[in-house]
């Protein structure tokens, strides 16, 4: 699981991805499905169960009734009774049940557990109202001391002869027959059918086992099928973003999984169409830029050639006061256009990947030397240079050239003198590392990400100032274009500090 070292609640995930869940969820359908029908089973079971076991006692109660009624004297005396319910207690059998007799509102009589089997407990009240109150056979399941027991009873009917004899009937057949007051009621336990349940409840214990073992390789070959179409997409997804925007998706079925292949393929298409034509238009744009360039190339250098020369006679004072100024602000921005033009055509180049590396070994040393001496700063007292060590570097000292002075001169305009410029080799690297420093007031914030980007300048107030925004970014692609960097940042104290990394030459001499 990643991120195990955040904190706060998280939700449980299901490791293994997409595949695991759909097995998970699979085989807790199945669990669902089998507990629900092993329930269902269970009930109908234990009812059927119960249920014959009741009509069965009713009907051999009855049975027996029959067959001792007949010689029951009406009304019966206690002995009578006693005697009665010693032969039903008999007449049980494996039963085991345990029989009482009541006439009218005397005692009951109940009869002796057979040896061995468990003292039968009292006749429950709710089933002798209603045997005695609906005059109709009744049942009733309850437990005692933790076990289940079932109790029927049932009213005893009788037939009156000619005679004036009385007959009794347990089922209530004959013309002359009437309900009498005695009531028999049998007791026993149903322990054999509360193994017979707990042997079905391990039964569906037991199958679940095996059934979620047999689910498992329906769903395994259910997830491999499903998820292969998701696959395949991601591996297309993929491609599409390595940038082969010629990928495309075999669209097999009819299902969701099919539609979001073709949609798949159908965003793939347009985001190829899109990628040429941006690729054409961002063609079309670089060759104009170029084109341009080019073309304004010959014009300015016949215009500075001019301007040069009024910008000499402007000096000499040979030209009025104003047409003096018009001529040094017509030759400033003609300068300016120039070097615009320039370092468009140099951007132009980068763009279209045919900028040429002419690299030499050197000492990085010499080759900052070089760019204070062409542009007068040797002497300058506003820089103060602490290269102690040897830079040994292979660079195009030209394109280096105009990195340093980019910025060494944006630390002299935009800043605030000394400017410091130091260099040293980074240990363990391999790299020479050089820093411009200045004490100015740094770069806000909210321009340091943007300081390398085209014609962009961090004071909104410099839109016309002499630079065209163009300096740093073609100062960092030159960087690039050696297999350096080349970051900004504010320093500790105030300034903004500047920092230029290049790999050291192999080269052992």
């Amino acid at each position: 699981m990643s991120r195990t070292a955040a904190s706060g609640p998280r939700r449980l995930r299901v490791a293994g991805g997409l595949r695991t869940r759909l097995v998970v969820a699979f085989l807790l359908a199945t669990a669902f499905g089998s507990l629900l029908t092993a329930a269902l089973t269970f009930r109908q079971a234990r009812e059927a169960t119960l249920d014959r076991t009741q009509s069965t006692a009713l009907r051999d109660l009855r049975a027996q009734l029959g067959s001792l009624a007949p010689d029951l004297r009406m009304p019966p005396t206690a002995e009578d009774l006693r005697t009665l319910v010693l032969q039903l207690d008999l007449a049980g059998g494996s039963r085991g049940w345990t029989t009482t007799a009541v006439y009218g509102d005397a005692p009951p009589v109940t009869g002796v557990a057979a040896k061995g089997a468990t003292e039968a407990p009292p006749v429950p009240r709710a089933l002798a109202a209603t045997v005695r109150d609906g005059r109709d056979s009744a049942y009733q399941r309850f437990e005692h001391a933790g076990h289940p027991w079932l109790a029927v009873g049932v009213p005893l009917a009788a037939t009156r002869s000619d005679s004036g004899n009385a007959s009794g009937s347990a089922d209530g057949s004959g013309h002359d027959e009437q309900l009498t007051d005695l009531r028999v009621y049998a007791v026993f336990p149903l322990t054999e059918q509360a193994a017979d349940i707990a042997a079905l409840v391990t039964a569906a214990q037991v199958g679940i086992v095996p059934a979620l073992a047999l689910a498992l390789v329906p769903a395994l070959l259910a997830s491999r099928r499903v998820l292969h179409p998701v696959r395949r997409l991601r591996h297309g997804a993929q491609q599409v973003a390595a940038g082969r925007l010629d990928t495309r998706l075999g669209v097999t079925g009819h299902d969701e999984l099919a539609q979001l292949t073709a949609t798949f393929n159908t965003m793939a298409g347009k985001l190829q169409g899109n990628e040429a034509e941006l690729r054409r238009m961002e063609e079309n744009a670089r060759r104009f830029a170029a084109d341009v360039a080019h073309e304004l190339r010959t014009p300015l250098a016949a215009m500075t050639a001019v301007t040069e020369v009024l910008d000499e006679d402007a000096d000499s004072g040979t030209l009025p006061p104003d047409t003096a100024d018009a001529v040094r602000l017509v030759a400033g921005e003609t300068r300016r256009l120039a070097r615009t033009v320039e370092d468009l055509m140099e951007v132009a180049r980068f763009d279209a990947g045919r900028a040429e590396l002419l690299a030499e070994h050197t000492d990085l040393r010499t080759a900052l030397a070089t760019t204070l001496r062409l542009r007068g700063w040797t002497d300058d007292p506003r820089i103060v240079t602490e290269l102690p060590e040897a830079l040994p570097v292979r660079i195009d000292t030209r394109r280096i050239d105009v990195v340093l002075s980019n910025l060494i001169g944006n630390a002299l305009h935009h800043g605030r003198p000394p400017v410091t410029v130091r260099g040293r080799v980074r240990p363990g690297c391999a790299q020479a590392v050089l820093t411009v420093e200045d004490t100015g007031p740094g770069i806000a914030p909210e321009a340091l990400p943007h300081v390398f980007d085209r014609f962009y300048k961090a004071d909104s107030a410099r839109s016309r100032s002499e630079g065209s925004g163009l300096g740093l970014a073609i100062a960092a692609e030159n960087t690039r274009l050696h297999g350096g960097t080349l970051t900004a940042a504010n320093a500790p104290g105030s300034g903004a500090l500047f920092t230029l990394t290049l790999p050291l030459s192999q080269d052992p001499a």
